[in-house]
């Protein structure tokens, strides 16, 4: 991954698709970690299927990968203060497995459904070369890498997921049929600017679990990304990515710990 700008606070990608930085001019900020890590490969992953909302667990590999990132964060000093994560259980086990290896099980973990993996609407749970063969390669890489492509819906999954304790308390009207990554960037930015910026301006370690989509939106709006650079970024599972900032000005991201 190149290095990153900077850390960013702006709430909302422009209409052309490329995140705007906010004005963070004049605003005292403490020494402070941002670390994003996608959770080890789930079944899914490996199966090759759109998984999206759908809630699969970690592979034997995913939680080794889960443990080997706990590691990596334990020797390179990075000790999470604010931990916060997604509703799925590939992404709690590996918050688990993370915690456990930094021997900080106590620490409190924040579940928000705005973390969540992007919604793959009627594609949840097909393999991903066998739609690619019969839709189309060229329409199904738009749908799974462009910045403004949408999966065919399931117009039945708002009220079913709102069935679900889960997301009971999630306005209907929030519950995704279908996600293109603009619609995923929209949902997760508030939760971003309300709880992990007043995190990072007290000089928090702020460590991020979620979803190869959910951390393509966050990873877009960090670094200024435009449509076209979005489409080819990868977020591999179970390595950990750290922004640094401190009092005064803004240090370049490190590479992947790895």
């Amino acid at each position: 991954m190149r290095a990153c700008r900077r850390l960013l606070v702006a709430d909302k990608p422009s209409i052309a698709g490329r995140t705007q930085p906010g004005n963070i001019s004049g605003m005292k900020m403490a020494p402070s970690k941002l670390v994003l890590l996608r959770h080890g490969e789930s079944v899914w992953n490996l199966e090759n299927r759109f998984t999206g909302w759908t809630d699969v667990p970690l592979t034997e590999k995913g939680q080794r990968e889960a443990d080997k990132a706990g590691i990596l964060l334990r020797e390179a000093g990075l000790l999470p203060d604010c931990v916060s994560t997604s509703l799925l259980v590939r992404c709690i086990h590996t918050v688990w497995r993370v915690l456990d290896q930094l021997d900080r099980s106590w620490l409190p973990v924040d579940t928000t459904w705005r973390l969540n993996e992007r919604h793959y609407g009627a594609l949840q749970g097909l393999n991903k070369e066998e739609t690619a063969r019969l839709m189309g390669e060229d329409i199904v890489n738009q749908w799974r890498k462009s910045f403004r492509g949408i999966p065919p819906a399931d117009p039945e999954s708002p009220a079913r997921l709102h069935q679900d304790a889960r997301y009971r308390n999630v306005a209907l009207r929030d519950l995704p049929s279908t996600e293109s990554l603009e619609m995923t960037i929209r949902r997760v930015l508030p939760w971003w600017r309300h709880v992990v910026v007043p995190q990072l301006q007290s000089g928090k370690t702020v460590l991020i679990v979620a979803h190869r989509n959910s951390l393509r939106a966050l990873i877009m709006f960090l670094n200024g990304m435009d449509e076209e650079a979005v489409s080819h970024l990868h977020v591999p599972t179970g390595v950990p990515m750290v922004y640094e900032m401190e009092q005064g000005g803004w240090r370049p991201c490190r590479e992947p710990l790895a």
